[in-house]
């Protein structure tokens, strides 16, 4: 009877497993397919699960648009306005973990970050345009950097606040009897020890910044500087639709973010294993 059940238990994880597999494989392997196919397969009213006739003809021609300037800038904007948030975040959630405020302005300020998430970006976007085109921030990486904080700010406040709270004050009490500053012991002793919440916050953070679309419609106008979101919605227009080239420069945008998340996974499991240590 236990071996049964045991059985069970497994063929059911395994199955789970296998459609989760497919609903996340499935939009990725039809991308790729129909970025590899020409025009005229890709209209077909029957689709075709492998291409007839491999072509790089729609890569080619994103990258004749000079792609790569996008992705450099999307890349520069997203990494940048991840480590601000990251390092606002940090210093903001330790100043409510380890300081009380008087009139309870510690609820008061996560209940207020997070309405302000919870707001819909238009109602912030019109408000932010005319206060940054009046100090002449319009059209510029930095300006998308700050204006990405509405975004990725308040997430990162909540994550690395609830790490911070539970992590015990001996090692900060122990470091100031050794006569470690503030500075140090925030450097020094807690940042390693929530080094997994900042990692885990950081990959949250980064798809945030870049996916992020309105703000970088609004905010940008040079061609140079706009972030793979405004251009990927470009190739869609009101009659027609780039299917080929869209899939192509919709796969190019997905690696860089991949290859971040690959690397700090594996900067994570070893904070994680560090920790259990």
């Amino acid at each position: 009877m236990y071996r049964f059940k045991a059985f069970v238990e497994q063929l059911v994880f395994r199955v789970v497993l296998l459609g989760s597999l497919t609903i996340i494989l499935v939009p990725i392997y039809w991308m790729i397919n129909t970025s590899l196919k020409g025009p005229r397969e890709v209209i077909r009213p029957v689709p075709t699960f492998f291409p007839e006739t491999v072509t790089f003809t729609n890569f080619a021609n994103v990258f004749a648009q000079g792609i790569w300037g996008n992705v450099f800038n999307t890349v520069v904007v997203a990494v940048s306005a991840t480590g601000l948030a990251i390092v606002l975040a940090f210093l903001a959630s330790y100043a409510l973990v380890r300081h009380r405020f008087p009139w309870r302005i510690n609820s008061v300020f996560l209940i207020w970050v997070l309405a302000v998430r919870i707001l819909p970006p238009i109602v912030l976007a019109v408000p932010l345009f005319t206060a940054f085109n009046a100090i002449g921030m319009i059209n510029s990486r930095v300006g998308l950097v700050l204006a990405f904080q509405i975004y990725t700010l308040p997430y990162a406040i909540w994550i690395i606040y609830g790490f911070l709270r539970s992590l015990p004050m001996d090692f900060e009490e122990a470091a100031r009897i050794d006569g470690a500053s503030p500075g140090r012991i925030l450097v020094s002793i807690v940042a390693p020890l929530v080094r997994a919440g900042i990692l885990a916050t950081s990959i949250f953070s980064m798809i945030l910044a870049w996916n992020e679309f309105l703000f970088a419609l609004l905010f940008v106008r040079t061609p140079r500087l706009l972030t793979l979101p405004v251009v990927i919605s470009r190739y869609i227009g009101e009659y027609t639709t780039q299917w080929g080239e869209l899939m192509a420069i919709g796969l190019l945008a997905t690696i860089p973010v991949l290859l971040f998340s690959n690397v700090v996974y594996r900067q994570l499991t070893e904070g994680f294993s560090l920790s259990l240590k």
